[in-house]
């Protein structure tokens, strides 16, 4: 498997660098594709299958979406829950969670994510313009 997954961002798809070997996981951008199931998937099975691999390690994340629809939505709740079983499982997961500090759906979501998954360190950061 390659230890690194990038896909550049779109019109409506986020750009993901997920540098598995530096433990360091970003999504950035708008995400609205099409077909959430389809662009999340290989996304989603890279990600379980370097979290499956991993044990006591640290894995930081940023998650830095200006906006997502709610396909995307699902998408990004089944990436979470991934990231909060590796935490369960012993691994350090810190997570970032960037807003617009006009948007309160994306504060709001960031907020329930962090509530319903514990095991991750959340930190909900106001973003600068």
């Amino acid at each position: 498997m390659e230890n690194r997954l990038y896909i550049p961002a779109t019109a409506d798809t986020p750009e993901v660098d997920f540098d598995f070997d530096a433990r360091r996981l970003r999504l950035r951008g708008e995400s609205y594709p099409e077909s959430a199931v389809a662009f999340y998937h290989d996304i989603l099975q890279r990600t379980r299958a370097f979290l499956d691999g991993i044990q006591g390690d640290q894995v930081w994340v940023a998650m830095e979406l200006r906006y997502f629809n709610s396909s995307s939505t699902k998408m990004l709740f089944n990436l979470v829950h991934d990231l909060h079983r590796a935490a369960q499982a012993g691994n350090h997961v810190h997570l970032d969670w960037f807003h617009d500090p006009e948007d309160d759906t994306i504060l709001e979501f960031g907020q329930e994510l962090a509530e319903d998954f514990s095991a991750i360190r959340f930190r909900i950061v106001p973003s600068a313009g």
